[in-house]
């Protein structure tokens, strides 16, 4: 006796009859002699109904649970980039998907006798939201083991934000020396005349070094712009790729969400027929034991009057 069987087989039974059945389970791993394994079976807890409800589910159709698990899985990497109508259409199908399957687990219980509740039904379908949003809700749920009913907060995240450009200038070139006063006595026509040479070749100095400042500016400007349009157009390809992929996964996801949606309401039609068809048996079996009964008092009546009749002789 292994406790992942054990588990699995406590889990499956309804609710009421957990206790007991881990009772006897502990019984059996004492009379063994596996003090340990009573222990851990005497740990297990009880589910919930809810729990419980989507643990049957699990067992009876986990086709379309994994398949509900790895859907979350697409959309969880697809929803940042589709368009807000492609993810409206998608959240309107997801929920169509998860109202299936939750009336599926609620005519599960009821074949097992156990009629599900609106708040046992909201906390079903809260719990594989949570399977689809969160990968390892959808591991617990596929385990079919859950003793509580999950629930998920919402679904999405920050993007990445792209650092811009910016383009540092150049340093300001640093001020002209003054020219040194002239020394001496000199011709005052001479000393203008040096003066002005002075400020023209001052004047000219400062024209090209400006003229050389706007053309490191403008360079690196261009460069910069170039810099800047080569990126955002290998940005843009690498989007209208990314935009095409999420198209044809889109496609494929809708695709897949009819299929399951066509499955589970065939599923629904048989678990509908099969009801009907346990209804008129258990008529059946009421209208049989009915006839035994009777049955069973003739034969009493008839050997009890065949008694009386040899005891007279």
């Amino acid at each position: 006796m292994e406790l992942d069987d054990v588990a699995d087989e406590l889990y499956a039974v309804p609710p009421e009859e957990f206790v007991a059945a881990r009772t006897a389970r502990v019984d059996d791993a004492r009379a063994a002699g596996d003090r340990v394994l009573a222990k851990q079976i005497g740990a297990l807890p009880k589910p919930s109904t809810a729990a419980w409800v989507v643990n049957v589910l699990v067992r009876a159709h986990r086709d379309e649970i994994e398949a509900l698990v790895e859907l979350g899985g697409l959309l969880r990497d697809a929803q940042e980039s589709l368009a807000g109508d492609q993810l409206r259409a998608l959240n309107t199908q997801r929920g169509q998907l998860l109202s299936a399957l939750t009336r599926q687990a609620s005519a599960r219980a009821r074949e097992q006798g156990h009629a599900v509740s609106t708040a046992v039904a909201g906390q079903v379908e809260d719990t594989l939201r949570a399977a689809m949003a969160d990968p390892e809700a959808g591991e617990a749920v596929l385990g079919g083991r859950l003793t509580s009913p999950l629930s998920y907060s919402g679904m999405g995240g920050v993007t990445g934000v792209r650092p811009q450009l910016r383009v540092v200038p150049e340093p300001a070139p640093a001020p002209a020396r003054r020219p040194r006063a002239e020394k001496g006595d000199g011709d005052r026509r001479a000393r203008e005349e040096e003066r002005r040479r002075e400020r023209e070749e001052a004047a000219r100095r400062a024209a090209e070094e400006q003229r050389r400042r706007e053309l490191a500016e403008a360079r690196e400007a261009a460069d910069a712009a170039a810099a800047l349009a080569e990126e955002t157009a290998a940005l843009a390809a690498a989007e209208r790729d990314r935009a095409g992929e999420l198209d044809e996964r889109h496609e494929r996801l809708r695709a897949r969400v009819e299929e399951l949606s066509a499955e589970l309401a065939r599923a629904e039609e048989e678990a509908g027929e099969v009801a009907t068809e346990l209804r008129r048996a258990e008529r059946h079996r009421t209208t049989a034991e009915r006839q035994a009964r009777d049955a069973a008092a003739a034969r009493d009546r008839a050997e009890a009057h065949l008694r009386g009749l040899e005891e007279h002789g």
